[in-house]
């Protein structure tokens, strides 16, 4: 029963990430550089976070429980603004790699689009920070123990896989978004890219009241997920396209130069 379990939740937290990464980046050298490089920026954020909240509690009241909470939601605050300003900096970095990416090729432009390392960077945010959300909380559902056997919500297990699902496509999402509104300057974008950061993370405060916390992260990853569709180019013509399968036919007329260069004997 344990080793289903770990599967099963193992597979709903880390199954829509897996098949992108297998998809859309492990055939791309450039792709893979931005993703590991992503992961290691969002593991500094982790660790200066984590030295900021250690300090706090070893400077506090370790008797005071509420303080303690207290210091506990201040903690995720503090972890997700610098996973914000650490997004920015690896836009930065991005931003002159691809400045010289394009200066060595040959036709003058880059091999991989900003997009494309917004949606990588996005990504592998995602997948770390899934990874150190639900590490502890897999190795735990192997056993020996059952989960709600004093009472507890039995539905611990499913219930902290699809919040990783859901973190993991948020933090794509809001890599789309966010590279997008660092190059067109558009500051409300950030705004609310970090407000619903915020947010999502305050909503898992509500646990183990599963309902008051999964439902209205869901729903912010599905509109957050169609902003970002539309921020990348997307439309809904594009869906119907997609969803029908067919392909358009080709009625465009070539046009050739009467001027040709005339064939070497």
């Amino acid at each position: 029963m344990g080793a289903a379990v770990f599967f099963g939740c193992a597979g709903i937290a880390f199954g829509p990430a897996l098949a992108l990464v297998l998809l859309t980046v492990a055939a791309e050298p450039l792709r893979v550089i931005v993703l590991v490089a992503g992961a290691f920026f969002w593991l500094v954020s982790l660790l200066l976070a984590s030295l900021i909240w250690f300090v706090s509690v070893h400077l506090s009241d370790r008797e005071d429980a509420k303080l303690q909470y207290g210091l506990l939601i201040f903690g995720a605050a503090v972890s997700v603004l610098l996973q914000e300003a650490f997004r920015f900096a690896y836009f930065k970095l991005l931003k002159k790699a691809d400045e010289g990416l394009a200066t060595i090729s040959e036709d003058g432009r880059s091999p991989i689009s900003l997009r494309q390392m917004a949606y990588v960077s996005g990504l592998s945010f995602g997948i770390i920070s899934g990874v150190f959300s639900v590490i502890n909380i897999l190795a735990d559902s192997i056993g020996p123990g059952i989960v709600g056997i004093h009472g507890d919500s039995p539905y611990y297990f499913i219930t902290s896989a699809f919040l990783t699902m859901a973190l993991v496509l948020l933090h794509t999402f809001w890599g789309v978004i966010f590279f997008d509104a660092c190059e067109r300057r558009r500051y409300w974008c950030l705004g609310l890219v970090v407000a619903s950061h915020l947010l999502t993370s305050g909503l898992t405060f509500l646990n183990p009241w599963y309902e008051a916390s999964l439902v209205p992260i869901f729903i912010i990853t599905l509109c957050t997920g169609l902003w970002a569709f539309f921020t990348a180019g997307g439309s809904f013509r594009n869906i119907l396209k997609c969803l029908s399968c067919k392909q358009e036919d080709d009625s465009r007329v070539m046009m050739y130069s009467a001027l040709q260069v005339p064939f070497e004997d």
